[in-house]
């Protein structure tokens, strides 16, 4: 396109064409001249702030643009090009120490984080790529619409996945750029599921792949949230079923450079696994993100709420209490016999644990069957939760509650 200047209080102008890539498109016949009102010292222009669209010397306003927003200085707006090679994703499962991890490396002066953001995941699913199983719409024509009109966009698919950066990406960076820090960690364990779409997303980005012993992660979602019942586990929530080909084809077919630690690892050496870790982000080592508990971190609804605040440090006491919970309890160790068959060799073999020395760790371990650790507040709230969950859709209760959200949506409606 043209540009031109000219003296006056409008200050500069510009010739827009179609061709331009700009946020205002304009229609072919209309090659209008945007002038953006950036005033003057000490003059206040009827209108200052509004964009003046000029063709035939009659004005339309429309509201402030980007356009306008071009025109503030660096340091009064946030950087237009959003943010790409600042992204760091922590690729991992539930339970798997990811809190551990990502308050360590949010620790680092250089990293600022939030407790699992869960932005990409309904990006998915919003039916180009995936689509949810129910929703308050007609969610399958709602996905074949979107491909339809996707397939008429000029650039395809690469211009449905700007849309979608640029979304993702204004939330990252103005989440970010009040902390001061350069970098921002996202670490939301569903990203796991869907990890070859976030690369395609964002392929300049950090990646971090962390692994756990998926026993482990099994025993940790059994007494975390169904009581030691394994078996309640591995039928509502079976995370290793689900995580350990999902990780393993990501680490197998991955388009993105990734450095790979397992939390076992973690814990028995941070410091070294973390200069690692640090090294593939370009980051140098500080002793901060060892002692993560002397810094402070933002705390919501989501993460680990019982085990990672009660250290300063990674700790190795609880490695192996999968062992020995299992060695304690027959039935549970029939039922992740059974688990461990079902996964394949090569992808355990990639997560960092053969199916051959998968047990291995029981050899040592003496029986002791794990205890419900006290944390009255969220398991209450777990207990009633999933208490009241049980069949809700087909007795009194979960007739009464609709008849609840019925009136109230009838009360609320605007």
């Amino acid at each position: 396109g043209k540009r031109e200047k000219r003296n006056g209080a409008l200050g500069r102008t510009r010739t827009c064409s179609p061709r331009i890539r700009s946020p205002i498109l304009y229609p072919v016949e209309l090659r209008t001249r945007c002038v953006s009102l950036v005033p003057r010292r000490g003059r206040q222009d009827k209108g200052q702030g509004a964009i003046v669209v000029q063709k035939d010397a009659r004005n339309v306003r429309r509201p402030p643009s980007h356009l306008e927003f071009l025109e503030k200085p660096r340091d009064l707006r946030f950087d237009l090009p959003m943010i790409h090679d600042n992204l760091i994703f922590l690729i991992c499962t539930p339970r798997s120490g990811s809190t551990l991890l990502q308050r360590m490396l949010g620790s680092h002066s250089a990293i600022h984080t939030h407790p699992e953001p869960h932005l990409l995941t309904p990006l998915y699913y919003s039916g180009y790529y995936e689509t949810v199983n129910k929703a308050p719409y007609d969610h399958i024509n709602a996905a074949q619409a979107l491909r339809e009109f996707a397939q008429e966009l000029p650039r395809g698919e690469d211009d449905y996945l700007d849309a979608l950066r640029a979304y993702a990406s204004t939330l990252y960076e103005r989440v970010l750029h009040p902390s001061g820090k350069p970098l921002f960690l996202d670490k939301t364990p569903a990203y796991g599921l869907v990890a070859p779409f976030v690369a395609k997303l964002y392929p300049r980005a950090r990646f971090i792949v962390l692994t756990r012993h998926p026993l482990a992660i099994t025993h940790s979602v059994a007494n975390s949230f169904f009581n030691g019942d394994y078996a309640a586990a591995d039928a509502q929530n079976p995370i290793a079923r689900h995580y350990v080909p999902a990780l393993a084809n990501f680490m197998r077919d991955a388009t993105v450079p990734f450095v790979h630690v397992r939390y076992e690892d973690l814990v028995a050496d941070p410091t070294t696994q973390m200069t690692r870790i640090l090294n593939h982000l370009n980051l140098e080592f500080e002793p901060n993100v060892v002692t993560y508990g002397n810094q402070a971190h933002i705390t919501k609804s989501f993460g680990d709420p019982m085990n990672v605040e009660r250290h300063k440090q990674p700790v190795t006491t609880s490695l192996h209490a999968w062992a020995s919970d299992l060695q304690a309890r027959p039935d549970a160790l029939h039922l992740a016999q059974g688990l461990v068959e079902d996964l394949q060799d090569d992808d355990l073999s990639l997560w960092g644990y053969p199916k051959d020395a998968l047990f291995s760790a029981m050899d040592s371990a003496a029986p002791r069957q794990t205890h419900q650790r006290q944390n009255p507040g969220y398991r209450l709230k777990r207990s009633v939760l999933l208490g009241l969950r049980k069949n809700i859709h087909q007795n009194r209760l979960g007739s009464a509650l609709k008849k609840v959200r019925y009136y109230c949506d009838v009360l609320l409606r605007e």
